[in-house]
């Protein structure tokens, strides 16, 4: 199975080097960065106000996006992101690789909407400088959908966020008691702002 999720993640960077490569007309190759609005999920064993519903933060995402056609498209993207959410006034922060996989269309002008999967690697969990080691599966998959703005190279694009699964991390929680694990549902929900310029 391991070896699966890593074939798919080789196969969204073969398909950049292929769109750089192999450009048609209405294909484009370039970089992308942003804004991210949202939180994880439950920190089950809290009883605070906030353990279902975390304080949402912004972070940030970084990468490189492709895409192939015009009218009717489809754009790979390969993004590091990270996400910080707030239990309790305690931080959980995120560091992560995101694989969007989506297919759009043109509705009116430089309008399209668009959606698709997201496969998501987790590179890095912290919760308040204890580095989180057990995580459930550091492969999900997620789901996208939003719209975009297209101005010749430059893009502007809202999407929402949402993992499919439960993805739960683990950590020793000193409050607690000596020895007790506490968890986290990595899966995430989030609003993400992008600027993207094509080369």
């Amino acid at each position: 199975m391991k070896n699966l999720k890593k074939a798919a993640l080789l196969a969204v960077v073969l398909a950049f080097v292929g769109l750089s490569a192999h450009a048609q007309k209405g294909s484009a190759f370039g970089f992308k960065g942003g804004l991210n609005y949202g939180a994880n999920g439950d920190y089950f064993e809290s009883i605070g106000d906030n353990a279902k519903n975390p304080d949402r933060n912004i972070g940030y995402h970084i990468g490189l996006f492709g895409k192939i056609g015009n009218q009717f498209y489809f754009r790979p993207e390969l993004v590091y992101t990270a996400t910080k959410s707030d239990y309790d006034d305690n931080a959980f922060n995120v560091k992560k690789i995101d694989a969007p996989l989506l297919v759009g269309i043109k509705v009116l002008g430089p309008v399209s909407v668009f959606g698709g999967p997201s496969l998501q690697y987790i590179l890095d969990t912290e919760f308040e400088g204890i580095d989180v080691n057990d995580v459930e599966d550091d492969f999900s998959v997620g789901l996208n959908f939003g719209i975009g703005l297209n101005f010749n190279k430059i893009g502007i694009d809202l999407r929402y966020e949402r993992g499919f699964n439960d993805n739960e991390a683990t950590f020793i929680n000193n409050n607690l008691g000596s020895g007790a694990s506490s968890r986290i549902d990595t899966r995430p929900d989030q609003l993400i702002l992008s600027l993207s310029i094509a080369l």
